[in-house]
């Protein structure tokens, strides 16, 4: 599972860091606004912990950043000294799905984020994922583009369920290899690219629009609206 936070204050960011590591999380940790923002734009991750008082751009602006337009439904935690009713409602108003006051305890800490991530996990299981025409449905593995059924391999499955969950972002082969293949370094080969070819053939190549796009340099974007 990939975590990220967003805190200002190296030492409690550090320190949620080493403690999410120690029970087996993978946590990038960013120190402003405008730098957490950006990483969770461009890379995929289960979880964000977002810190309220940020220097660049505000938790605030940063939730209501990645809510905009739907563009990510990734579980965001917010936390902040600022505890007051008022603050939480705003809070949650701007997006984010749970609240944590400081100084909190970091066993409340994992029990948050364990909670938030079934949660999203039993979210995702049992209903269908859409993008325009192309419908998959994950309890009967099938998909469906223009009512046309399209049969997959199931690492093809896995590619494009990967892609719709993180569409409109551009994803890098590194990120698919480790989501998709399971494995966190270069395999030496340009397997990312023959699947994605495979995926093309079957859900882009006798469909008008296309659904699959490659940012050269950066990786794939799975996206309507290009």
């Amino acid at each position: 599972m990939e975590i990220l936070i967003i805190e200002d204050e190296p030492s409690l960011a550090n320190l949620v860091k080493k403690s999410l590591e120690e029970v087996g999380f993978n946590v990038t940790a960013a120190y402003d606004g405008i730098t957490g923002l950006r990483m969770a734009q461009q890379q995929p991750f289960d979880l964000i912990l977002l810190d309220l008082i940020l220097p660049g751009l505000n938790g605030l602006e940063v939730c209501q950043q990645l809510r905009k337009n739907g563009d990510s439904n990734t579980p965001i935690l917010m936390l902040t000294a600022l505890r007051s009713p008022e603050d939480i409602v705003t809070g949650l108003d701007a997006g984010a799905d749970d609240y944590l006051g400081k100084p909190f305890e970091i066993s409340e800490l994992l029990a948050r984020c364990r909670a938030m991530l079934r949660r999203k996990n039993l979210s995702i299981s049992g209903k269908r994922l859409l993008v325009a025409d192309l419908e998959m449905d994950l309890d009967r593995k099938t998909v469906v583009r223009n009512g046309k059924p399209i049969s997959l391999t199931a690492r093809e499955y896995n590619l494009l369920a990967f892609f719709i969950r993180n569409k409109n972002r551009v994803v890098s082969r590194s990120t698919i290899l480790d989501h998709v293949w399971g494995v966190n370094f270069d395999l030496g080969t340009n397997v990312v690219d023959v699947y994605v070819n495979y995926l093309r053939k079957k859900i882009d190549k006798d469909f008008p629009s296309k659904l699959i796009h490659t940012r050269v340099g950066m990786g794939y974007v799975l996206s309507a609206e290009i």
